[in-house]
């Protein structure tokens, strides 16, 4: 799994020109679900973003995280983190999951992540066309990937 994770002041989620989502301070999380994911994985990852302290305290440092500051959660499967350059100009998506692969996972993501939050998180549709707005906060993003846990 990858995640592409920012810290925003707000987001907001449109699909067919209305808002699915929307949160206020927290993060955009955008995930993508590789064929050879696991339950592991989800578990590794969303405990990490949970935990990752990188919002401000009072002297300006990034040591907070998320369930300090009551922060929301904007969670959206993105398919393209997987996306291979290597040949010709058209990105493959072969290494991404199968539909039948990430629903689950994304839905399990879905439920630990609101599980370890203590709150519902928002989403997107799997496999909408979405429009995402935000406001980065810093701008601090981060990328995290379960193959690269150490």
């Amino acid at each position: 799994m990858k995640a592409v994770i920012q810290r925003v002041l707000s987001s907001e989620l449109v699909i067919n020109n209305q808002i699915k989502s929307s949160i206020k301070r927290g993060l955009v999380v955008l995930l993508g679900i590789e064929s050879n994911d696991t339950e592991d994985d989800i578990e590794w990852l969303v405990h990490k973003i949970i935990q990752m302290r990188i919002f401000s305290d009072e002297e300006g440092k990034m040591n907070h995280a998320i369930l300090t500051i009551d922060g929301e959660i904007l969670l959206v499967s993105q398919f393209t983190l997987f996306a291979s350059t290597k040949k010709g100009n058209r990105p493959s998506f072969t290494e991404a999951a199968l539909t039948s692969i990430a629903i689950p996972l994304y839905e399990k993501t879905i439920s630990l992540m609101q599980q370890y939050l203590g709150k519902p998180i928002a989403t997107g549709v799997f496999g909408a066309d979405m429009k995402l707005q935000l406001i980065n906060d810093g701008p601090v993003t981060i990328i995290l990937d379960t193959k690269n846990k150490n």
